[in-house]
């Protein structure tokens, strides 16, 4: 399969690394341009590319980006790319890294406000999990304790594909439904970075409580605070 990543942090350079692994062709871009990625291609065989060029880049992008980077994206970016080409969104909010976000503030979930920003539908993923525990826990399919990953989004094909990528990565895909239920996997929520097993994600998305995000997020801002500090 072609892939477009578009995003060379932790997560976008994991997916490089793992995908290239197992015998697909991916294209990575940044904002800062493709020299700066000639050590990341190098490594994992991934090909060095444009933002534009990446979103054009195969049957399946990957945005992985900070949201606060999300409105800089090249305006009309997914404009001429074919309908049946899935987008995949594994961004999360932190204000303490975005800044506030009076959309998601108010409670749009945040993959919502991704779709509308780049103009067509996409599908949530790999935002719940530690780029280490994405890197190194994929299993064989029915190895006991299987580390589950939810996928949530529109329409449901293009959910179906994403879950079979999930699958071939070596971790349970969980059917999580349509993007207006992708809050369920939003920073802080139970299911988030706990690396449960399918039994564990399907009791975590559904013990999450829609009145209690502004508690969940706060929590979460609260941990990348906390740990942001520990790194100076």
């Amino acid at each position: 399969m072609k892939i477009g990543i578009i995003g060379a942090g932790l997560i976008g350079g994991t997916l490089a690394r793992r995908w290239t692994q197992l015998g697909h062709e991916v294209s990575i871009a940044n904002s800062r341009g493709p020299e700066t990625l000639r050590e990341l291609a190098k490594e994992t065989g991934a090909k060095a590319v444009t933002v534009q060029e990446a979103a054009k880049a195969g049957e399946v992008v990957v945005v992985t980006i900070p949201q606060k980077a999300v409105p800089d994206l090249p305006k009309g970016l997914f404009a001429n790319v074919p309908k049946d080409v899935v987008v995949i969104d594994t961004g999360n909010y932190y204000p303490v890294r975005d800044g506030s976000i009076p959309e998601l503030e108010a409670g749009t979930p945040e993959s919502e406000w991704v779709a509308k920003l780049l103009g067509r539908p996409v599908i949530k993923a790999f935002n719940n999990i530690f780029f280490q525990s994405l890197g190194a826990k994929g299993t064989p399919k029915g190895t006991a304790g299987r580390v589950a990953l939810p996928v949530a989004g529109d329409p449901p094909e293009h959910r179906a594909k994403v879950l079979k990528l999930v699958e071939e990565l070596g971790f349970d895909g969980i059917d999580a439904g349509s993007l207006s239920e992708s809050w369920r996997q939003q920073p802080g929520t139970p299911v988030y970075t706990h690396d449960f097993d399918a039994p564990g994600v399907k009791k975590a998305l559904a013990a999450a409580e829609r009145s209690r995000i502004p508690e969940y997020r706060n929590n979460a801002d609260t941990w990348l605070r906390n740990f942001l500090a520990s790194q100076k």
